[in-house]
């Protein structure tokens, strides 16, 4: 008992919770630090530099590896995206339809296509659709190929984004359209689908990405030298040089386009969620 009658708090001991998350958290870049020494100290950076680090051959890809591989890489991704994306609507709106069937197919397709790899697509459009369809060529050669391999694959995710897009805006925005005179057509194109577009383009620039790194299965289709992209294109000077090298500066290319997408997707991401506050 104290002087004034209370009793005495009982003296804290020991940390406080701030106190050990601290700890712990120092400990886990202790241990990281520790394993990032290790591989540092254990790695043979002489071979390493050998078979991947060699000037002379990234001297040697260059402008082509730019100029060709790259360009090809971004040409097969975009006409995927675009592809898939028209796709991808046309699925996402039978999806929401009133008619039994559109639904049911709509269902199939995305469950088939997200279910499949994508190098099976890539074989079903170079060897199936040729047997299927003796004489009939795809527009545009491998770019056509290409183009509608991606759109098959993209377009199965694509539809489940925009499906969900459209029914996350409010359905006050269609009564509101329909009650101005509207129909239900044009309330879906002028009003509705905008507005998901503006909520559905963090993940669909995500698939962008995701199509940017898919274009290097086009190799299974058997491509020319100028119709190679990275992936190709590395593999190839790779095997005439008995070195890594070309893969890493391919792998390097793929970053140029990706990490800038990744930066743009998060900042989308942030926008959108501001935007939803």
């Amino acid at each position: 008992m104290s002087d004034a009658g209370t009793p005495t708090q009982p003296r804290r001991t020991g940390l406080s919770r701030r106190q050990k998350r601290s700890l712990s958290r120092g400990a886990q870049y202790l241990v990281f630090a520790a394993a990032v020494a290790a591989l540092a100290v254990t790695a043979d950076w002489g071979r390493l530099k050998n078979q991947f680090a060699q000037w002379d051959l990234v001297k040697q890809m260059f402008p082509d590896v730019i100029t060709l591989a790259l360009k090809n890489t971004v040409l097969y991704t975009m006409s995927g995206f675009v592809v898939g994306l028209v796709l991808g609507m046309v699925i996402a709106l039978m999806r929401l339809s009133s008619v039994g069937p559109y639904r049911w197919v709509a269902g199939i397709y995305i469950e088939i296509f997200r279910g499949l790899p994508a190098l099976l697509i890539f074989v079903f459009v170079g060897v199936a659709v040729p047997l299927a369809f003796p004489g009939t060529e795809i527009p545009g050669g491998t770019y056509g190929k290409v183009a509608l391999a991606l759109g098959l694959v993209s377009a199965a995710y694509m539809a489940e984004t925009i499906r969900a897009g459209i029914q996350a805006v409010p359905k006050g925005q269609m009564e509101a359209a329909r009650s101005l005179g509207f129909s239900h057509a044009r309330a879906m194109v002028s009003i509705v689908i905008p507005q998901a577009f503006r909520i559905v383009i963090p993940p669909l620039t995500n698939e962008l990405v995701l199509l940017f790194k898919d274009s290097s299965l086009v190799l299974f289709l058997g491509v020319t030298l100028e119709e190679r992209e990275l992936t190709k294109f590395g593999r190839d000077l790779a095997s005439q040089t008995a070195n890594s090298t070309p893969i890493l500066v391919a792998g390097l290319c793929y970053l140029l386009v990706t990490v800038p997408l990744g930066f743009v997707v998060r900042r989308l991401e942030a926008k959108t969620a501001e935007a939803t506050k």
